[in-house]
C-alpha cells in the first residue's frame, strides 16, 4: 500500500482530509483553518505526517503523530493523534496500512510507546486498533482541560 511522508505540496488535499476528519468528530467545516493548521505542521515539521496516495496521486488518508516524552517510562513516546480515511477509500485496508506505517516509523525513530484516543462510540476504529495489538488503558483515567 503506497504510504509516504507528507510533503509541502500535499497541503491542499491534506487540508480537505483534515477538514473531513474534524467534521467526523462533530466540528463545523472550516477549510481555511484546516489549510492553515496543516500548512503549519508541514512548515514546522513538528509532527510526523504520513499519507496514503492512490495510483492517480489522490490522497485518501493520513495519520499524524506528535512527539512526546514519558517521565514514567523515561522514554520517548508519540501520540497518534489523527487517523482518517476518506469515505470513498474505507474498507480497503488504508487505515490499517497507515497505522502500521506509523508504528514502523516510530520503531525506526527509537520510540518505545504509542498512545491514542478515539471516540467512545467509534467501534470501527476500536476494532482496528485492537486487531493491531493496541490495548485500552485500564490503569489510568485521562482528563482534559479546555483553556480557551
Amino acid at each position: 500500500m503506497p504510504i509516504r511522508h507528507a510533503r509541502c505540496h500535499d497541503r491542499e488535499p491534506l487540508a480537505s482530509l483534515l477538514d473531513g476528519y474534524r467534521v467526523f468528530y462533530g466540528r463545523a467545516s472550516a477549510p481555511d483553518a484546516a489549510r492553515h493548521f496543516i500548512g503549519r505542521r508541514l512548515e514546522q515539521g513538528d509532527s510526523h505526517l504520513l499519507v496514503h496516495e492512490e495510483d492517480d496521486a489522490t490522497l485518501t488518508g493520513f495519520v499524524q503523530c506528535y512527539p512526546l516524552f514519558s517521565t514514567v517510562r523515561l522514554a520517548r513516546q508519540w501520540r497518534l493523534n489523527d487517523l482518517f480515511v476518506a469515505p470513498s477509500a474505507r474498507g480497503r485496508g488504508v487505515g490499517r496500512a497507515l497505522m502500521r506505517a506509523a508504528a514502523e516509523l516510530a520503531r525506526a525513530e527509537g520510540v518505545h510507546h504509542l498512545a491514542l484516543a478515539t471516540g467512545i462510540d467509534n467501534r470501527t476504529a476500536q476494532a482496528l486498533y485492537e486487531s493491531e495489538g493496541w490495548r485500552r488503558d485500564e490503569a489510568f483515567h485521562h482528563y482534559a482541560l479546555t483553556l480557551g
